[in-house]
């Protein structure tokens, strides 16, 4: 029988995106306001792999990722998702745009192994957490990058999301070795 044990804290990120550099903005201050400083910042990437936003963000999306300052247990992902698609319903209905959905904020985590996002889809390949959320290995990483599985979404299949989760990965292995009793290879 294996030993129950608490899992390691993860790095926690949103990947956001809208067609508002300002909506992208207020996001992160929302964040930032609620669970502390970001750490890690992607570039501001197009977003044009699927029209499926369209109808309800509008065209000309842009997508960025936030890694946050402080590691997380990760059984706080279904909180956060209910907490983000508040904040994606408290910015709809302020009317500061036209769209009805002029946010998407999709919260998850990056270990040394995995990607995984919150969502409240479900689908054969997802697993229910709490609160109505579920999570999705998006991505795992292995042969010394990020592979994707057939569930993957086009745009997490880029290499310039991959290199942005090179560096969150990095980041995440060496706050982990500066641990004491972390076992080095």
């Amino acid at each position: 029988m294996g030993a129950v044990r608490t899992h390691r804290p993860v790095l926690m990120l949103v990947a956001a995106f809208s067609r508002h550099p300002e909506a992208l903005d207020w996001g992160r201050a929302r964040i930032e306001s609620r669970w502390g400083p970001i750490r890690l910042e992607s570039e501001r990437f197009a977003f044009g792999e699927s029209t499926y936003y369209e109808r309800d963000m509008g065209p000309d999306l842009t997508k960025v990722f936030w890694a946050l300052e402080r590691l997380a247990d990760p059984g706080e992902l279904p909180a956060r998702k209910v907490r983000t698609n508040l904040w994606e319903r408290e910015l709809a209905e302020s009317g500061r745009f036209a769209e009805p959905r002029p946010l998407n904020l999709d919260p998850g985590y990056v270990t040394e192994a995995k990607l995984v996002l919150a969502t409240t889809k479900d689908r054969d390949h997802r697993l229910y957490l709490a609160e109505g959320i579920f999570g999705e290995c998006t991505l795992h990483y292995s042969g010394g990058r990020w592979q994707p599985r057939d569930w993957t979404y086009p745009d997490y299949r880029r290499s310039d999301y991959h290199q942005f989760l090179d560096a969150c990965r990095r980041d995440l292995r060496g706050r982990r070795l500066a641990e004491p009793g972390f076992p080095t290879p």
